[in-house]
């Protein structure tokens, strides 16, 4: 039972589907913003993995770490809809994975206020890059779409990590951290 699952987690985390983003237009600006995070691999492991590490580190964490992600990445599509550019936002992304991936697989534990400033600052930049990338959507229609189709990321990550937790499957949730930064890394270099 827990190979499987521990082998699902990890196919539906390496899956993004091979599709560009939606074109609003046709689809309507909240469709174009639920679905970018989840056509990309990048964002969708960072995002599970913030998920992970909230359940990992338990307590009000839980809900502070994934509130603090999408608060700041609102935050970063604000900047970006201003024309405030941020540096490396790309590279930073493909950074985000590997550090959440890191905090999970090493199971770091930082007090609640470092935390959520660890995965805001990360978070700055996936929501710029949704505010780049939005083309001609409606900014609070895209917006809503996106901070939705992230928190579900997050809650999966929750509920991944709070049943391995249950299950005592710590070694796994690392394991899971582990594959997390590598496919990361892998998605830097050859992505």
């Amino acid at each position: 039972m827990f190979k499987r699952l521990f082998t699902a987690s990890l196919l539906t985390l390496a899956a993004s589907p091979a599709l560009a983003h939606v074109d609003p237009v046709a689809h309507g600006s909240v469709a174009a913003g639920f679905t970018h995070p989840i056509f990309g691999a990048d964002h969708v492991l960072a995002m599970v993995a913030v998920g992970l590490w909230a359940a990992m580190l338990g307590g009000r964490t839980i809900w502070a770490v994934p509130m603090a992600f999408v608060g700041a990445m609102v935050l970063g599509f604000v900047l970006s809809l201003a024309g405030i550019p941020l540096p490396m936002v790309e590279p930073m992304i493909l950074t985000s994975v590997i550090i959440m991936g890191v905090l999970v697989a090493m199971a770091v534990r930082l007090p609640l206020t470092a935390g959520m400033a660890v995965v805001a600052g990360l978070a700055l930049f996936h929501g710029h890059a949704h505010g780049t990338e939005m083309g001609g959507a409606g900014a609070l229609a895209y917006l809503l779409g996106f901070a939705t189709a992230t928190t579900l990321l997050h809650g999966a990550g929750l509920l991944l990590g709070l049943g391995l937790a249950r299950l005592a499957q710590g070694a796994a949730l690392r394991g899971i951290g582990g594959a997390v930064a590598a496919l990361g890394t892998a998605l830097a270099a050859f992505g």
